[in-house]
């Protein structure tokens, strides 16, 4: 594990801030189970509600608790993003995750008082970028990932990064398992990202409709698409069907994901965000449960490691 930021957890883990699914029950449950929870400023419905899910999750979470983290959406449809961070630097939340714009407004805030800051990126020119700007660490966002999404393999992605950042960095896109954590670890992140496993937890404020699509999902059935909110995201196919868009024809829905500009788009309520992770979502369970079977999955994840370099299961020739 990454110094510092991951000292209190039990895995390398940020539960990923989820769009109308995380708010403090999820964040209260995740960080007392040992890993880092997160969710968006903008679940709450004002800054006055955000001040009262911060005085919340404050109070719930003692010091042997992992710390929480709140994303920040910089994108300039978001008019509260001022009110909001001025909110966060009051509480000095431990990990700020900034998305969509220019993070160095809040980087210069929080710095402040200490606090730790992580940008979503989707390529390396946004990494630079945003390392540029100061941020603390980033998160790669990868295909395969829930909700806004990358295009780009995590193997290419995370090596491409590593070129020029030995800091801290996330992995995102398709990780539902302890395996799939010491993977990424193994590929040269220093987290995983994950959010899709966590929407079928008891704690998540979501339908039971959309944890019960979740479970039934497979791969086949998420989506990635920008015509939903203007940037490419992953849906359930279910979902988008039953809010009367063809998902066999909206733009990527070919498997060709079009980055390409998008309209302002409209955060809908009943279109359900998730990633290629439903594959490994068996049961709805509650988020202690999940972390000890993805603990469990992890030190399973890194024995295999070590025994295949010990004992590799291919024998490679040099030939003259």
């Amino acid at each position: 594990m990454s110094g510092g930021l991951f000292d209190r957890c039990r895995l390398p883990v940020i539960g990923a801030p989820m769009f109308m699914v995380s708010r403090p029950a999820l964040v209260i449950a995740q960080c007392r189970a040992g890993i880092i929870g997160a969710f968006p400023a903008l679940n709450a419905r004002s800054t006055g509600q955000l001040d009262g899910w911060l005085h919340e999750i404050r109070a719930a979470l003692g010091q042997g608790d992992a710390p929480f983290a709140v994303n920040q959406i910089l994108h300039r449809s978001n008019d509260r993003a001022a009110a909001d961070l001025e909110v966060i630097v009051r509480h000095e939340v431990p990990v700020v995750i900034t998305s969509l714009s220019n993070p160095a407004p809040v980087v210069e805030a929080v710095h402040r008082y200490g606090g730790t800051v992580l940008h979503d990126v989707i390529d390396t020119r946004h990494a630079r970028k945003a390392l540029d700007d100061g941020v603390d660490g980033l998160v790669a966002l990868c295909a395969g990932a829930g909700g806004n999404t990358g295009r780009h393999n995590p193997f290419a992605l995370v090596a491409g990064i590593r070129e020029f950042h030995s800091g801290l960095l996330g992995l995102a896109g398709g990780i539902s398992t302890g395996q799939g954590i010491a993977a990424a670890c193994a590929l040269g992140a220093d987290f995983a990202y994950m959010g899709t496993r966590f929407i079928a937890s008891s704690e998540a404020d979501a339908p039971k409709a959309y944890k019960d699509a979740v479970v039934a999902a497979g791969i086949d059935d998420v989506v990635c698409t920008r015509a939903v909110t203007g940037v490419p995201a992953s849906f359930l196919k279910a979902s988008l069907a039953a809010a009367g868009l063809d998902a066999d024809r909206l733009p990527g829905a070919d498997g060709n994901m079009d980055f390409g500009a998008g309209g302002a788009g409209k955060a809908w309520r009943d279109i359900w965000s998730a990633g290629q992770s439903v594959a490994g979502v068996r049961g709805v369970a509650t988020a202690a449960a999940i972390v000890d079977e993805l603990e469990t999955g992890f030190h399973e994840g890194r024995r295999r490691l070590s025994g295949a370099i010990k004992r590799p299961r291919c024998t490679f020739t040099a030939e003259g």
